[in-house]
């Protein structure tokens, strides 16, 4: 399991909290002063774009942000009443960050943080990856939702105008350089041994696959958030994301991508699975 630094727990756990039925949830008032809003009345816009972003995501807002009657302490342990209160999913923390000031660097923490913890939330709640006991059975999963999420980066991608196979050859480079700390696919092969027809994501661990597929689903969302335009400023955000995913990483006390062991070639655990699932219909 996944440690958190000091700072982290700090700054954004210790101040969650949880209802009567184990939900956890966070007071929008709270995140704002940790945000640094000086006005929780400047907070509130940041609020609103979140929400917004929450349903164009096709996600029920009322899941997610929840008015309720809050009492603060101000002071000599007196409470005051408010009824602008808001309880905020971890998912709607991670929107938050997100349309909060990207200049502030607990804000940059708040994006990193959340969207780790979204990201591994959201795996762990599959009912499809749960059932999975294998690190051959978790490879299988983690590859196939690669392939899925590497071609709505495409597509992403392609709409910030990086069309042509070169120039989305260059773009895959700059992810990779990001997150393996400056390697480019070319130099991730010599690093882990592996030939040029091997395909780098087909030899990857879980962790390691893991760890790409947060780079491609985070630098989708980012293209498609900021409406990122042109080749230029779509590599450097892939390139920014992947230095975030390695800087969490780090962070965590994980293995740097580059030095986690070369697993067999996934072709052969597709062709096991698949020789089972046949045996299973016969």
């Amino acid at each position: 399991m996944m440690k958190l630094t000091p700072k982290e727990n700090t700054v954004f756990e210790q101040i969650k909290h949880t209802d009567e039925a184990g939900n956890e949830f966070w007071s929008a008032r709270e995140i704002s002063k940790v945000l640094e809003y000086a006005e929780y009345r400047n907070f509130k816009p940041v609020i609103k774009k979140a929400k917004e972003a929450c349903k164009n995501s096709g996600q029920p807002t009322e899941n997610h942000f929840v008015d309720f009657h809050e009492m603060v302490k101000i002071g000599s342990g007196a409470e005051r009443s408010f009824d602008d209160g808001v309880k905020l999913s971890r998912y709607a923390c991670y929107l938050i960050v997100q349309n909060a000031d990207p200049s502030k660097e607990v804000v940059a923490l708040g994006q990193t943080y959340f969207a780790v913890q979204t990201r591994l939330q959201e795996i762990h709640q599959m009912d499809a990856y749960n059932r999975l006991n294998t690190e051959s059975e978790k490879r299988l999963f983690l590859r196939n939702e690669m392939t899925k999420h590497n071609m709505q980066l495409a597509a992403a991608a392609k709409n910030a105008g990086v069309v042509a196979p070169v120039d989305y050859a260059i773009f895959q480079n700059h992810g990779y350089m990001g997150l393996y700390g400056g390697l480019d696919a070319k130099d991730i092969h010599q690093k882990k041994r592996l030939k040029k027809s091997q395909q780098i994501l087909d030899h990857m661990g879980s962790t390691e696959l893991a760890a790409n597929l947060f780079r491609a689903t985070q630098t989708e969302e980012k293209l498609k958030r900021e409406d990122v335009k042109g080749k230029q400023k779509a590599n450097q955000t892939h390139l920014e994301v992947g230095k975030k995913v390695r800087k969490t990483i780090q962070d965590l006390g994980g293995t740097m991508p580059e030095n986690l062991p070369v697993a067999d070639s996934i072709k052969k655990l597709e062709k096991g699975s698949s020789k089972i699932q046949r045996k299973g219909s016969e």
